[in-house]
Formats: structure tokens, sequence, C-alpha cells
């Protein structure tokens, strides 16, 4: 059974978590998988939808920043010079991020045939880390059909989390890695959330520190930092880009808090949106109104950020069970390393 932090007493930051502490208790969004373990082959994909309708015709706003760049992401420059996104957000191995591109592509034509015609082209988003460790990464065993799948199977609820979808491959600071989520409760405006949800495939060897200061000691020998996470943080609130950027930028502070240090080899980029304000792809108005959060109440959405990306890294791998992999390659699982300090 997975595990998450709340079961070893440990404790992120002062915030509530939601009712589900995932990115889904932001109302709307819906999360995915298509796991694939077959021998060495041990790989997904993971799909995080703003919301259920048409995202090319309804975009959400957004925001990303790029903490290290040492990643093969699709799409972020348009999300930085437009502040929306108009596709699914799929996370990956870093092999199969231009297939997951084909699939957002054809996808978005299916609903929208007039992509390419009468209107623009589409941007799809996907997000990657390399799991060639445990994985035959070399195999391109991601196909479309497996990111449709990960596609139909989002849903709102429950997110699972650990070795399942784009996470089964990942390891993180040298113990299995994978899917992990989390929220805080926001007391602004009436009440409102902020999800994140990440795959953690990063950290040296050693640097992992606990929220209560332990230093879990996986066996793997210690090396550079290398690996990558990608986050992903959603909110009801009503931010417009410039802010989420702003709170994309605290996603840093929570792997931080983990004992990273952004190593030059690791891609650590974090994706953030807002379902409080849609963005009509087919608006005829000259001017078109935005509701923004006032920016001296920001800094509780700050420490959400950083408080739920820390939680969302630890549950990915308490949720992760020990696992062997390409070429006889294992990962210890940390659930079981706290399990054995409190015999």
């Amino acid at each position: 059974m997975a595990s998450t932090v709340s079961d070893f007493g440990l404790s992120c930051g002062i915030l509530p978590a939601g009712a589900h502490n995932a990115i889904t208790d932001v109302p709307g969004v819906r999360v995915g998988h298509c796991t694939l373990r077959n021998g060495d082959i041990n790989t997904g994909v993971t799909a995080i939808l703003p919301h259920g309708g048409n995202l090319f015709r309804k975009k959400v706003t957004a925001a990303s920043h790029v903490i290290n760049g040492f990643g093969k992401t699709i799409g972020l420059t348009q999300v930085q010079e437009l502040g929306s996104i108009e596709t699914p957000v799929l996370l990956t191995n870093t092999l199969s991020v231009g297939t997951c591109a084909t699939t957002l592509i054809r996808d978005a034509i299916r609903q929208n045939p007039d992509i390419g015609r009468t209107t623009g082209t589409v941007n799809p988003l996907v997000g990657e880390c390399n799991d060639g460790p445990l994985n035959d990464i070399q195999a391109l065993a991601i196909s479309e059909e497996h990111a449709l799948a990960a596609l139909a199977d989002a849903h709102e609820g429950e997110v699972e989390q650990g070795n399942v979808g784009a996470g089964t491959g990942m390891t993180c600071f040298g113990f299995k890695g994978g899917i992990g989520s989390a929220s805080r409760r926001i007391a602004l405006g009436g009440g409102h959330h902020l999800g994140v949800l990440v795959l953690s495939n990063f950290g040296r060897p050693g640097d992992l520190v606990l929220p209560d200061g332990r230093r879990p000691t996986s066996g793997q020998p210690a090396g550079d930092e290398r690996g990558s996470v990608m986050i992903v943080l959603a909110t009801d609130l009503p931010l417009e880009h410039r802010q989420l950027e702003r709170v994309a930028r605290r996603a840093g502070a929570g792997i931080a808090r983990l004992g990273s240090f952004w190593g030059h080899g690791s891609g650590d980029i974090a994706i953030a949106f807002s379902t409080g304000n849609l963005v009509d792809h087919d608006e005829s108005r000259d001017l078109v109104p935005l509701l923004a959060l006032n920016e001296a109440r920001i800094d509780i959405l700050f420490r959400a950020a950083a408080e739920a990306t820390q939680e969302a890294v630890l549950n990915s791998m308490l949720s992760a069970e020990a696992f062997t992999g390409r070429a006889g390659k294992h990962r210890a699982s940390l659930a079981d390393w706290l399990r054995d300090q409190q015999r």
C-alpha cells in the first residue's frame, strides 16, 4: 500500500492540505497514467488536464520557470511568451517527448479541425526526466497509444503516486522516485487551493534531508547531482501570467529544502497554471476583463508552493516501492528505510 508523508509523522510546513492532498484538489484538474513494466521496459506517461473541456478553445493562464535548464521539454517558449496553456501537460521519459507532442497535436486537431487551416497551430506541452538507469530508454517503447491511454485515464479525485506513469523508472536521491502530489488550502477570496504534481528523478544520494532533520541513506554511491524534476503547479485563484511565474519560481525552495542544490546535470523545471482566468481562443472583443490577485496577498502562495513541492517529492518517494529495473539495477524504497528506523 502506498505511503505518504503523514503516515510517518512528518510535516512539510504549516498550511493545511486539501481533501485529497493532491493537485486534483484544484477543481476541474484531472490526472491520468499509462504504465509500462515488462522486463527492461519500465516507463510510462502521466497526463495533467487543467480542465475537462476543449483546452485549445478555452486556454488556462500559465507561466513556467527554469530552475536549471538541463532538460528537453516542448512548448515552454510559447507558454512564457503568450502566458497560456492550450493542451494537456504530458510527462514522460526523455526520448519520448516527440511522440507525446505528436499525440497532443493529433488530439487537438481531432477536437479542432480548423487548427493549421483557418486558425493558428497548436502548442503541445511535454516535460521529461531520464529514466535510463531503470528503463531501456533506447527501445523507444512509448507509443501514441500509450499517451492517449494516459489522457483517457485522467480523472478527478485521488492521484495514484509512486511507480506509475512517467514515474515508473525514476530515481530520487538514490531511492526510488516517481510521481508525487500534494496541495494546500489557501484562505483567500472565500477559499482556494494550490496543488502540485512532481515527476521526481533528481538529487545526489546522501543529500536528502527529511523535515525532521534525518538524512536517509539509500545504499547508492554518491556522485554528481543529475536526473531532473518536473513540477506542475495548479491553482483556482485568478493569477495573471507574471504572478504565476513568481509562484512557479518558489517551487525551487521546495526542492532545496530536501537537500538539492540544482546540480549541473539536472533539469529542474516548473510549470504553473490558473483555472481562475480562461483565455478564449475565439475572443472578439478589443478589451477583456481580467481578475487578478492583490499582489500584497501573494506570500501565502509562495509558502504553499514551497511546502506542497517539498511534500509532493517526499510522497513520490514514500509511495514508491523498492524496484529492480533494467539490467538488475535496484532502487530501495524510502518508506522501507523509515519503517526500519521505527523498529
